[in-house]
């Protein structure tokens, strides 16, 4: 009787990615459709979107750039690190002698009205001032500046504002040195854009005389916070409320400071209002105040009460703590808020002026994590620091002006740029940011629209052609072995 013979070949199943899995099995299919997946994706939606930014962006990031051991950044950020830390400004650079004050001046205040600058009363350092001074804001930098309208008395340590197409001038010392309970007030008209005299608005006399107070403008109306009454620094904190129409009215008490100060600055950010820097009873403070905004809830409220908002109010305050507080006490130091970005330039230590520059970015809930430093940044007037200096930003453009150096009172301005250039070339682990081409206008949206339609339409015929390569292997197969004979 005849055997069976052993059959030569395998009778095992095929196995891939170097024998690992199943060639036949779900997990090698799982991978196969995750890998096609993510092409598809890359090719018909990553690829478009990188293709429309890389003409209306200076950079794009391919990959994912996390971490970059390797940066580049533009000239234009000078000394900065590369990266430039999130909110730093870029070194100072003082303004021509076309665009100081016409005479020195200290402790006025800035008031940005539309696309005018203005500068507000103020002291020469022997006497209080009443001129005010006007100057047209450009893209990056202000005009020369010209005489505007006087105030009806000299005032300097103002609260100044513009609300409602009118400037405020809050309180401040009069030409006695004593503080004062006036508010003074400019209107633009509506038709000519032009302000009309300055005048004193009797329903928002203050409770009590103030000066080196802080004003915010809230949601529906002005916030005034501390301040000194000639004694010394007070804690009081009151709110004039605007009506439907915008006008304001008589100004009520919110709650109180846990301590009292004066010649601070302040922000407003979401619904906190955060004090810094400044004075209190004992002198210069690093302590930071802040205070939550909210609305009352009414017991009753009456039809007609319920068809308007209820007013916002400050309904409590606390105190920063460590990391929070600034590195060092400063008072007389010029404050402005830019991107949810708060800044503080300069002012003294109670002694001599200083040039340090400090910024923190409160968190979504918040909270100050800490205070950041560069020396890059820090000011340099007439090799000293800057104390009683107005300051203030528009736009990507910061503005300090006037001021007290150790060698006196100055008229000089100086000017720094608040948004560094992120690098234009970086390398990291899995990611790289390239250079770009960053075509401004509706050119550079056009341009950018017809990349990404290119780029999808070009990557959609690649899929049709790797569809078809994989239904028709032994074709594609003989079409490869040609053009191998060809080139041989």
């Amino acid at each position: 009787m005849a055997g069976q013979t052993l059959s030569t070949g395998s009778s095992g199943r095929r196995r891939v990615l170097f024998g690992l899995l199943d060639g036949e099995g779900w997990t090698w299919a799982t991978l196969k459709a995750a890998f096609w997946f993510v092409l598809i994706i890359m090719l018909l939606g990553y690829i478009p979107d990188r293709a429309y930014y890389f003409t209306v962006f200076s950079t794009i990031d391919v990959g994912v750039n996390a971490i970059s051991p390797i940066n580049f950044c533009p000239p234009s950020n000078r000394t900065l690190p590369c990266p430039a830390p999130a909110g730093a400004p870029l070194p100072w650079d003082p303004s021509p002698a076309q665009l100081a004050l016409p005479a020195p001046r200290t402790d006025g205040r800035l008031v940005q009205a539309g696309t005018n600058l203005f500068y507000v009363g103020g002291t020469d350092g022997t006497t209080v001032s009443d001129k005010t001074y006007v100057s047209p804001l450009f893209s990056g930098n202000f005009g020369p500046w010209q005489p505007s309208l006087t105030l009806p008395a000299p005032r300097t340590d103002a609260a100044t504002i513009f609300l409602n197409s009118s400037i405020y001038v809050i309180g401040g010392d009069g030409s006695d040195g004593k503080p004062t309970n006036t508010v003074y007030v400019s209107t633009q008209d509506a038709t000519s854009g032009a302000f009309g005299a300055y005048a004193e608005n009797t329903t928002l006399k203050l409770p009590s005389s103030r000066a080196s107070a802080t004003v915010v403008a809230a949601s529906d109306g002005l916030i005034l916070v501390g301040g000194t009454d000639g004694t010394g620094p007070t804690t009081s904190v009151w709110k004039a409320t605007a009506d439907s129409t915008g006008k304001l009215g008589a100004w009520l008490a919110q709650a109180p400071l846990p301590q009292p100060r004066s010649e601070a600055n302040g922000s407003l950010i979401g619904s906190e209002l955060f004090v810094y820097g400044g004075r209190d009873a004992s002198g210069p403070t690093a302590v930071i105040l802040r205070g939550n905004l909210g609305t009352a809830a009414a017991a009753a409220p009456s039809p007609a009460a319920s068809a308007a908002a209820a007013p916002v109010q400050v309904q409590a305050w606390g105190t920063g703590l460590g990391a929070s507080n600034l590195p060092a006490a400063r008072t007389r130091a010029a404050g402005f808020t830019s991107n949810g970005v708060i800044y503080l330039v300069g002012g003294s230590d109670g002694t001599t002026p200083k040039g340090e520059v400090y910024w923190t970015t409160p968190d979504a809930s918040g909270n100050i994590s800490g205070w950041q430093h560069l020396s890059q940044t820090d000011l340099s007037v007439n090799s000293g620091g800057l104390a009683g200096s107005a300051g203030i930003a528009s736009g990507a453009e910061s503005f300090v002006v006037g001021g007290t150096t150790s060698k006196g009172v100055i008229a000089a301005s100086a000017r720094a740029n608040l948004a560094p250039q992120p690098p234009f070339f970086a390398l990291g682990l899995i990611g790289a940011t390239l250079p770009a081409l960053k075509i401004d206008g509706d050119v550079g949206q056009q341009l950018g629209y017809l990349s990404a339609a290119g780029a999808g339409t070009v990557d959609f015929i690649l899929l049709i052609l790797i569809g078809w390569a994989f239904a028709h292997k032994e074709r594609t197969k003989a079409i490869f072995a040609r053009l191998r004979r060809r080139r041989h």
